[in-house]
């Protein structure tokens, strides 16, 4: 190949396409402050972006501009239909077309969502996430599965405000194992709720998050109820959505009773880390079994998520990344 050709392939791949917007105030607010979303949109993507009243023109090569265009679109939408469009929501669009093997159609999110209230929207922040919602839509019982940090809670409280919304079940029920994550608290203050609630706060906050004041009265109303698993027994919950969180705390009886609480209409989602197990010896038998039983059984799904799904601070995924690798050295 001639240096010629060579120079006119490589400024072929780095042609610039451009981008107008029909409100160039909703193109700044997307922009962000200082324009750092079009800067994260570029060290992403390995593109570079150049505004201009509502026109935005993206340099790089093929693949890279398409995946940056749509990205925009999908923020302008977002934007225009006034959500937020920060790190986190810009963060969300690369990981979805950056998995997508074709660019999303203008004008479309492109991110799964779903409507937790008149005025809350949530959206799945990984293609896993997506995918976990789908799942949550489609089957009664499904187990969410992976390391923290990977949404797993949240958007399991997320579509059980989306049913309250819609009016498909009666009930929001959330339940996780009451036990200390590696040392004893000893004696606790208070009341019964009082004792309980340090347990059960991770679900509060998840719930706040979603739903927002909204989720006191409907707390005091009983529709939303929180609770540590062993109030569980002997109850039938119909016409509910169940949420069973960090379940890799579960022993195998606990497990079996929650999971045969499931009355009438009602469905259930069981998060946990196998990881992480606050149990003797760290070994999740509980949860584990109950995958090894149960997967293939007809209306159980189970949602796998990795550290490259971790949707916290970016170095919870190098964390985890860490880990793993140790814990992989020391097996073999």
């Amino acid at each position: 190949m001639s240096a010629k050709e060579s120079a006119k392939r490589k400024s072929n791949a780095r042609e610039k396409v451009t981008l107008e917007f029909s409100d160039n105030v909703v193109l700044a607010a997307l922009g962000g402050s200082h324009q750092r979303n079009f800067v994260q949109i570029e060290q992403k993507l390995g593109v570079k972006l150049a505004t201009r009243g509502n026109v935005v023109s993206i340099e790089g090569d093929a693949s890279a501009r398409n995946r940056a265009a749509a990205v925009l679109r999908s923020l302008y939408a977002r934007v225009e239909a006034g959500e937020a469009a920060g790190t986190a929501e810009v963060d969300a669009e690369i990981r979805f077309v950056v998995h997508e093997p074709r660019p999303l159609p203008a004008g479309d999110f492109g991110v799964p969502a779903i409507k937790t209230s008149s005025s809350k929207v949530a959206r799945a922040r990984s293609p896993a996430q997506g995918a976990y919602l789908d799942l949550m839509r489609t089957h009664p019982l499904v187990f969410g599965v992976g390391p923290a940090g990977t949404g797993k809670t949240f958007l399991a409280a997320a579509f059980g405000a989306h049913l309250l919304y819609e009016r498909r079940v009666e009930r929001l029920i959330l339940a996780r194992p009451a036990l200390e994550a590696g040392e004893r608290l000893g004696f606790l203050p208070g009341d019964l709720k009082e004792k309980i609630d340090p347990y059960l706060r991770p679900l509060y906050d998840a719930l706040f998050d979603v739903m927002g004041e909204q989720c006191t009265k409907l707390m005091e109303s009983g529709v939303i109820e929180v609770a540590p698993l062993a109030f569980m027994r002997g109850r039938t919950l119909a016409r509910a959505f169940v949420i069973l969180d960090e379940a890799q705390n579960c022993s195998p009886p606990q497990m079996k009773m929650a999971l045969t609480r499931l009355g009438e209409d009602s469905r259930m989602v069981v998060t946990g880390d196998p990881t992480q197990s606050d149990l003797p010896g760290g070994r999740a038998e509980g949860f584990n079994e109950a995958l090894d039983i149960l997967t293939g059984v007809e209306g159980v799904a189970v949602a796998r998520f990795s550290e490259k799904d971790v949707v916290r601070h970016p170095l919870v995924g190098r964390i985890v990344r860490a880990y793993d690798a140790a814990n992989t050295e020391r097996s073999r």
